[in-house]
């Protein structure tokens, strides 16, 4: 049984979101690797769900150049109840942008910041119309992070 918890919270509320949630959820229970991976939506994600994980991957979209409202709500329900008991804990995030994204990325560097969240790498950010390449980026962002948990290294 998986030692490490890898904790997906994904909004996705369109069949496009989806399949980028779902990406990440195959990139992460990629085979190789013996990591315990939890999808949730950020409406049903609670404070208990993040002190109970290693690593936190997060997918949001950009709306009026800022996080989506069910984003924002997970972090005012959560940021509090984690802050002291999650710092240093492995972060990845991407956004899917209609636009360029750079109003949620720096709304949520903010947000990382002051949880004092280890981000793994730069946000991926999905810009513009939708292209098939988008789920290959989530998985593979998803399964490097998987990874790196299972490793230690993050």
């Amino acid at each position: 049984m998986a030692s490490k918890t890898l904790l997906i919270v994904a909004h996705a509320p369109s069949p496009n979101t989806e399949k980028l949630a779902q990406a990440a959820l195959k990139g992460a229970n990629h085979p190789d690797l013996d990591v315990n991976v939890i999808l949730k939506s950020p409406q049903d994600t609670q404070p208990e769900d993040v002190l109970a994980a290693d690593a936190l991957l997060l997918g949001t979209t950009e709306n009026l150049a800022y996080m989506a409202g069910l984003t924002k709500d997970f972090f005012d329900r959560c940021y509090y109840p984690v802050l002291e008991h999650k710092q240093g804990m492995p972060f990845a995030l991407y956004i899917r942008a209609g636009h360029d994204g750079t109003g949620t990325k720096l709304a949520m560097k903010t947000i990382i910041t002051g949880l004092r969240w280890n981000q793994i790498q730069d946000t991926l950010i999905l810009q513009g119309k939708w292209q098939d390449e988008f789920t290959e980026q989530v998985e593979e962002l998803a399964m490097t992070l998987a990874a790196g948990v299972e490793a230690g290294i993050y």
